[in-house]
């Protein structure tokens, strides 16, 4: 007898394969029959439902909700089962002393936008070295969940201070390899960085990756060659074009790694495909030498929420940094006074992409929590100036000084057309771009990605029609997982890991954001719950049923080299 029979479904086996009708047995952790399944201990029927495997999410950031959410919410109750975190250089570990681990949750807390006093208050930091951290990150995972190496944590252990602006000599870069190869040895999934041009720490400086040279890059990536099943990852200056300086910089590192570097984050849209040319045809040069380089788009439109509380990207306007800093309570007196509101007017800000910030008209509020906000629910901001005889920003920071600064408000939000939706799938189809950069665990109270593979289906699939559901699926499982060389994973086959999502194709939806203040400190994040997800498993177990996560945690801590293995540069 198997222990789980998943019967009647609509088999869509992340291949690309046609569906096929069959049932799904599973013995422990591993699918051990697609077709004619006999007794079982439980039976999940799936009559009129999707059987797939689990989604795979190669770009997340849960270094630090893992202490206090070891579930990983909402992630599983979006059918994701398998994610890998520490990007963009921004991890948790390795650790010099206690300054560099106050040094690295301040940066998490500005630039992957985690409330520092949920940091300060739910992340232990009672380790030195990678492996110390996977120890504790093992054990309690409702999903399968492995981390990369960060860059900047490196960075800090070895240089401390000298870290941010500062150039290694040959010893410090000899321990930063050190440091990196210990952490791969470990089973850290990879080496990250970035080069971002809207990386800042804790103190307002670039975060310490953005100082490194293209040989400090080069020569880290290059210690990857030495351990299977590792990856790259990168976040460039430039994500609409590449100069001969960044694109030279990620095929050296992708030679010298001998892996795939993947990047972050393409938005793609029918207006925009001589940038998408350009990139496609990057990836295509770095292919003729050698390299192979990858694109994460994220198909989700912008759901950015601000507020005045956190202060998340307005703080980086001219005249706004210094009002934002302060102590809540003097904020709040702050953008009440009118003589203040007028200086913040009068600042000229440049370039363009900032003046877009501060677009005040052109928002939205979209949550209240007080009942003296609560009638400006859904309204434009630009309305309530007029009704109200007021500038766009008077009738904002009225609302949300009444609503002690918590009033989310965001831009209107565009859906992608069908065109917008053939340009995404076509760029897809040329193994150059790979759907991802959720960011999930990060930008919390700011916005959420976390639910993409619902939304793709939801709006690709049965709304406009521009993939089939199998083509779909295969984007979502088999697609990332090949990318990161997970093993047995990203495929609903005989011999490979239980993780299996069952869904209704008719009914499957995101859910609505709203803000749960269930982080450490009380402070709020960004949730959604999907309709239309039956059941998700992790390795055998049903960590959600009927749309509510169970009490397993059955997720796997992965570490390379045992849980993935060394990908192809080929496509």
């Amino acid at each position: 007898m198997i222990d789980i029979a998943i019967r009647g479904g609509t088999v869509v086996d992340g291949t690309g394969r046609p569906a096929k009708r069959a049932d799904v047995g599973i013995s422990g952790d591993r699918i051990v029959a697609v077709g004619e399944v006999g007794q079982a201990g439980t039976d999940i029927d799936a009559t009129d439902r999707v059987v797939a495997p689990g989604f795979v999410d190669i770009h997340s950031h849960f270094d630090a909700q893992l202490f206090w959410d070891p579930a990983l919410t909402p992630s599983p109750l979006h059918g994701v089962t398998t994610t890998a975190s520490g990007n963009c250089g921004f991890t948790l570990a390795p650790l010099s002393d206690a300054e560099s681990a106050d040094y690295l949750v301040r940066m998490l807390a500005v630039v992957e936008g985690m409330p520092l006093e949920s940091l300060q208050a739910g992340v232990p930091c009672n380790w030195n070295s990678t492996a110390e951290f996977l120890e504790r990150a093992q054990g309690n995972l409702g999903i399968n969940a492995g981390f990369m190496v960060g860059h900047s944590a490196i960075r800090r252990a070895v240089m401390g201070q000298d870290a941010v602006g500062g150039t290694p000599n040959s010893r410090q870069q000899h321990a930063m390899e050190e440091l990196l190869a210990d952490g791969l040895e470990a089973g850290g999934l990879g080496f990250s960085s970035s080069w971002g041009v809207a990386h800042f720490d804790g103190n307002g400086d670039p975060v310490p990756s953005v100082f490194a040279r293209r040989d400090e890059l080069v020569s880290l990536a290059r210690v990857c060659a030495d351990f299977p099943g590792t990856s790259l990852e990168f976040l460039p200056p430039r994500v609409d074009y590449f100069d001969d300086h960044q694109f030279n910089t990620m095929v050296e590192m992708s030679c010298a790694a001998q892996r795939p570097v993947n990047w972050n984050v393409l938005r793609i849209s029918a207006d925009n495909l001589s940038e998408l040319d350009h990139l496609i045809e990057v990836a295509e040069r770095a292919q003729g030498l050698g390299a192979r380089i990858v694109a994460l788009n994220m198909p989700i439109p912008s759901r950015a929420q601000f507020s005045f509380k956190s202060g998340f990207v307005i703080e980086a306007l001219p005249g706004w940094q210094e009002v934002m800093s302060l102590p809540f309570d003097e904020r709040q007196q702050a953008l009440a006074d009118s003589g203040l509101r007028r200086r913040l007017a009068a600042v000229e800000i440049e370039p363009a992409p900032l003046r877009e910030i501060a677009d005040w008209e052109n928002r939205i509020i979209c949550e209240t929590f007080t009942d003296a906000a609560h009638p400006y629910l859904g309204r434009s901001i630009a309305e309530v100036a007029a009704e109200e005889d007021k500038s766009p920003l008077d009738a904002l920071l009225d609302i949300a000084v009444s609503d002690d600064l918590q009033t989310k408000f965001r831009r209107p939000v565009t859906e992608p057309s069908r065109a917008d939706w053939a340009a995404m799938v076509d760029a897809w189809r040329t193994g150059h771009v790979v759907i991802g950069a959720s960011d999930a665990g990060a930008h919390l109270d700011f916005t959420a990605y976390f639910d993409y593979p619902v939304y793709i289906i939801e709006k690709a699939v049965r709304l406009h029609g521009t993939l089939s559901l199998e083509e779909a699926v295969h984007f979502l499982t088999e697609v990332p997982a090949a990318l990161y060389g997970l093993s047995n994973r990203g495929r609903l086959a005989e011999g490979a890991f239980a993780d299996i999502v069952v869904f209704d194709l008719d009914t499957i939806a995101c859910g609505e954001l709203e803000t749960r203040f269930d982080l450490p400190a009380g402070a709020g994040r960004l949730y959604a719950e999907p309709s239309g997800i039956d059941s998700v498993l992790v390795n055998g177990s049903v960590v959600v049923r009927g749309g509510r996560l169970t009490s397993a945690r059955s997720g796997t801590l992965l570490r390379s080299g045992r849980d993935t293995a060394t990908q192809s540069l080929g496509y």
